[in-house]
């Protein structure tokens, strides 16, 4: 069955839906121009094929709203956390005010959303970065939610999912924000040891110290296709080793095809592929949770 999972599907086709006009007058918010291929879309249409390009099939940002929205079953999510705010332990300038403004663009207090919900009837924790907050980087309150959304999997014996979206830790935080690649860490491999799956599925970009710890340590590491992963920067790494890197490399193809990933699966299928997934570990079938 997990063959079956992880086999790659054929690309669907899509018909052309902007006019010529539309092409040369596109107004703000109702067209969408696809940063890819170029093509534009009616924004209301892209939304509705989960901001997939018709064309290329790129796939366009998702923050956690929408993300959580596409992949829940309807009025399932319970959110855990949400008041939790960063300080500012460093005294580090404008960092409170960076926060703020954050806050009221975004409508969450941070880079990350998490809860418990249920995919097609099967109840997970789940923890979804988001990229528009502080281009989703890692502070103090990312990782101790992270954490806690873990505990809170381990408390009920479910599943624990994470979507990762990051630009890496978040530097006005300093040490702080670097311990919470060990806290996280530590609190999977408690998680794991208790018998709890652990899914992550990366997507676009998942660098710096998430992709080095949380983001990286799943039973299931998956992405989604495109995906910028790595933890240094291509120009850093070419310079340190002199070479010039491939072309797809830190891509999420890139990756799979190095062993690095079990699956690249497309933001369409992945509700159902991870229903699947959940199925096969549901009590009764191949994983059992261990008794305390």
């Amino acid at each position: 069955m997990l063959k079956d999972i992880f086999t790659k599907t054929k690309k669907k086709k899509y018909a052309t839906i902007p006019s010529e006009t539309a092409k040369q007058d596109v107004p703000e918010g109702i067209m969408t121009k696809c940063p890819n291929c170029k093509k534009i879309m009616y924004t209301k249409e892209l939304v509705k094929n989960l901001k997939v390009c018709f064309h290329c099939q790129y796939h366009h940002t998702m923050n956690s709203k929408e993300r959580l929205a596409s992949f829940l079953d309807a009025d399932s999510f319970e959110e855990i956390n949400a008041n939790m705010i960063s300080e500012n332990p460093l005294n580090f300038p404008d960092y409170i005010e960076k926060l703020e403004k954050d806050r009221e663009k975004t409508k969450i207090n941070e880079a990350v959303v998490t809860g418990t919900g249920t995919v097609n009837g099967q109840k997970i924790a789940v923890a979804v970065m988001d990229s528009t907050f502080r281009m989703g980087s890692m502070g103090s309150v990312v990782g101790e939610k992270i954490t806690r959304a873990i505990e809170k999997a381990d408390e009920l014996g479910i599943p624990f999912i994470i979507f990762t979206a990051s630009g890496g830790a978040r530097m006005q935080e300093g040490v702080l924000s670097l311990m919470q690649m060990a806290k996280t860490s530590v609190a999977l491999k408690r998680f794991s040891d208790n018998g709890g799956l652990i899914i992550s599925i990366m997507t676009h970009p998942t660098t710096g110290g998430v992709s080095a710890s949380f983001a990286s340590l799943g039973d299931y590491n998956l992405a989604e296709p495109g995906a910028l992963i790595g933890f240094a920067g291509r120009r850093i790494i070419e310079q340190t080793i002199r070479e010039e890197l491939p072309e797809d490399f830190q891509t999420a193809e890139f990756l799979l095809k190095h062993g690095q990933l079990d699956a690249v699966i497309p933001r369409t299928e992945l509700k159902e592929k991870i229903s699947a997934i959940l199925s096969i570990h549901q009590p009764g079938g191949d994983f059992q949770w261990q008794e305390n």
